[in-house]
């Protein structure tokens, strides 16, 4: 009883670190609108840096994790990444000049970029192959669960103030308790040598480069819906909103459905994000009815709900235990990448191959579907699935069928 206690403190406490990352960037974006208008006099491109700045120092820190695990042990990674991300992200409170707001932006990034290797590596570390598709679901729900709470917080204390909204960073408090009390200190593994990082990214370039595809695809949505809408419906603002909210609560009960999907339909799941990726955008593209923009957003979710736990479970079974400082920097790097790149790469081809239609961009949302599907079609996506099927018998677990026999002592 005891063993599956201490196991089920430790899971609930890793997933809880994924409530926060996602959250990073995104969180203010519905409280842009306040910012902007209490700095009126300064450049639009500004205020956007205020979500966007983050994604680049979160790309640049999860370069740097393995290094980091060779000084340091999780736990210590784990409480330097969240007090650096509380005082960063609701330091902004206090403040009145956007540039010293954007300093603390990046260092909101490097925050992120020391913890989120850890909320799926340290699964990969502690629980079992056959338990990992099912954890990195709820991962991925988790990161959607935390997006929608502190995206609806913000919102409202925008209202309040102007800078009320980065108060919502405070959350972060909740999760450092639990790391305090519950996260063992260990140390991870992290190969030496310069050439890691090239090893790493030719073992694992599969699951990268899905991950940037992926991210590229579904980043289109969240950019241009609400403006779309807006223009060629009758839908008001606040409607729109509550659609793209439930998008992602839709992304979040695939993620908690996902350790299912994979046991009821295998190797058959790496078909499933960008199929619906390419049914979801479908749906924009040919038509603005209300029917066809509520499927449209059903499929989407659900392609971002399963894409991510996938891409994470097979990166995480061929990695095993090394996973925090081999693939998982790797993958977060590029889910990132993929969130910066997406408008810069989609809007101005939009711009050239559909310079009077609108909807032309989610016709380049729908190529760039077809460019995920080849890329899961052409590499071995499978390998390591095929691997998790012959490690089955062989994984070590207790008499109740938990995890913790695999937990380092």
């Amino acid at each position: 009883m005891q063993t599956k206690q201490i196991s089920g403190r430790l899971t609930f406490t890793i997933l809880s670190i994924s409530l926060l990352t996602v959250m990073a960037g995104a969180a203010m974006a519905p409280a842009l609108w306040a910012v902007k208008a209490h700095s009126a006099d300064k450049p639009d491109l500004l205020i956007q840096f205020i979500v966007s700045l983050p994604a680049l120092f979160i790309i640049v820190t999860n370069l740097c994790f393995p290094f980091l695990c060779r000084i340091l042990k999780t736990k210590s990674i784990a409480v330097t990444g969240l007090v650096l991300y509380i005082v960063s992200g609701s330091g902004a409170f206090f403040l009145e000049d956007i540039s010293a707001i954007l300093f603390l932006r990046a260092l909101l990034g490097v925050s992120v970029g020391m913890i989120m290797p850890l909320s799926t590596g340290l699964l990969s570390y502690y629980f079992p192959p056959d338990e990992q598709s099912r954890l990195m679901g709820l991962c991925a729900a988790m990161n959607q669960i935390g997006g929608v709470i502190a995206t609806l917080i913000a919102g409202v204390l925008a209202k309040v103030g102007w800078n009320y909204a980065f108060l919502v960073y405070s959350m972060g408090l909740f999760v450092l308790i639990l790391i305090l009390l519950f996260l063992p200190n260990k140390r991870l593994h992290s190969p030496k040598g310069p050439g890691g990082f090239f090893r790493n990214l030719k073992k694992f370039y599969p699951s990268v480069l899905g991950m940037l595809l992926l991210m590229i695809c579904f980043f289109i949505f969240p950019t241009n819906f609400s403006a779309i809408c807006v223009k060629t419906t009758s839908l008001d603002p606040i409607a729109v909103t509550i659609i793209m909210v439930a998008l992602d609560v839709v992304a979040a009960l695939v993620g908690v459905a996902f350790g299912w999907m994979m046991r009821r339909f295998r190797l058959s799941v790496k078909y499933f994000s960008p199929a619906y990726f390419l049914s979801g955008y479908l749906c924009f593209a040919i038509s603005q009815s209300i029917p066809s923009l509520l499927a449209g957003c059903l499929f989407i979710g659900i392609a971002n709900g399963v894409g991510v736990p996938y891409l994470n479970t097979i990166a995480s079974i061929k990695a095993g235990q090394e996973a925090a400082t081999t693939v998982m920097p790797l993958l977060s790097a590029a889910l990132y990448a993929g969130q910066f790149l997406s408008p810069l790469v989609a809007t101005p081809l939009a711009a050239k191959f559909f310079p009077d239609n609108i909807l032309g961009i989610y016709w380049i949302a729908f190529a760039f579907s077809i460019l995920f599907l080849l890329e899961i079609l052409l590499t071995r996506h499978s390998q390591s699935l095929l691997q998790h099927n012959h490690l089955r018998g062989a994984v070590d677990t207790d008499e109740t069928g938990g995890s913790v026999s695999r937990q380092r002592q």
